[in-house]
């Protein structure tokens, strides 16, 4: 199996649609291929490249960067306007580009929790539906109790859930964080990243602060449904890429040897379909 990085950007502040960035954050430089491809050596062999921007003129830039990575990049999970009255036809269109692998609406910015359930998205979601296409799910936790209804209303679409749902690991407080990703998992076939973990816990984290959050996302989904990604270049605010890598590995000495090539990149490639 190959190692892969399920969950990573780069950006070009120039572009100019960054806005979640505070100018005034370390993140607000250009992160490119080329910062990244050191931090790789020996521990990853490809990438998954996220959309950071809620424009298709983002998607447009990362296929570029995927299609002049040399191979690093294996696919793109672009964005689109889901509510666009053509929003159909888009999809279709970038679902023509190879590398173009999911479409990810940028759902913690959105007031309405239950969005993704609105009449305005359903033509968008039987296109990615229709297209192959996946959908990464970028939530917190207030959306967990939507996913089922979601698989009802939409049985073909492939969904994985970033960052474990961005759960409260500062705070300490489990519940019901726990209780609902576990219904999501045993009610669902999605899968979920445990990328972006670091985040959420603060910059001072510890080996074990995040360790409860990381084997409760691995005892609900299992190994075929968990991919290890991280999240870079935010990352960078929490903690070093090697370290979240090696820690990683740590936490999975509760899984077998292919549970754990799962997790750092099997899922990953099967989920994606990567070529």
């Amino acid at each position: 199996m190959a190692r892969i990085d399920a969950h990573h950007h780069v950006w070009r502040i120039d572009r100019g649609d960054y806005h979640w960035i505070d100018p005034d954050s370390a993140l607000y430089r250009d992160y490119t291929l080329d910062d990244l491809r050191p931090l790789l050596t020996d521990i990853v062999d490809g990438t998954i490249l996220v959309q950071a921007a809620p424009t298709e003129a983002e998607t447009r830039f990362l296929l570029d960067v995927a299609e002049e990575s040399n191979g690093l990049v294996r696919g793109v999970v672009g964005w689109v306007d889901f509510t666009a009255p053509d929003a159909a036809a888009r999809v279709r269109a970038l679902a023509k580009h190879r590398l173009l692998k999911g479409l990810r609406p940028m759902l913690q910015d959105i007031e309405d929790t239950y969005w993704l359930l609105s009449d305005a998205v359903r033509p968008a979601l039987a296109a990615m539906i229709e297209t192959g296409l996946s959908l990464d799910a970028l939530i917190q936790p207030r959306h967990l109790a939507i996913l089922p209804v979601l698989r009802v209303m939409h049985p073909g679409l492939q969904v994985v859930i970033d960052h474990g749902a961005k759960p409260p690991i500062a705070s300490k407080e489990m519940d019901p964080w726990d209780r609902d990703l576990e219904r999501v998992a045993k009610e669902t076939p999605y899968f979920c990243k445990v990328s972006g973990l670091p985040a959420e816990a603060g910059r001072e984290w510890l080996m074990n602060d995040i360790r409860p959050w990381f084997e409760h996302i691995v005892k609900c989904f299992g190994a075929d449904r968990v991919m290890w990604g991280s999240d870079w270049p935010v990352l960078e605010q929490h903690g070093a890429y090697v370290r979240w890598h090696t820690i990683c590995e740590r936490y999975l000495f509760m899984l077998d040897l292919e549970g754990r090539a799962k997790v750092m990149g099997g899922t990953a490639e099967r989920f994606y379909r990567l070529d």
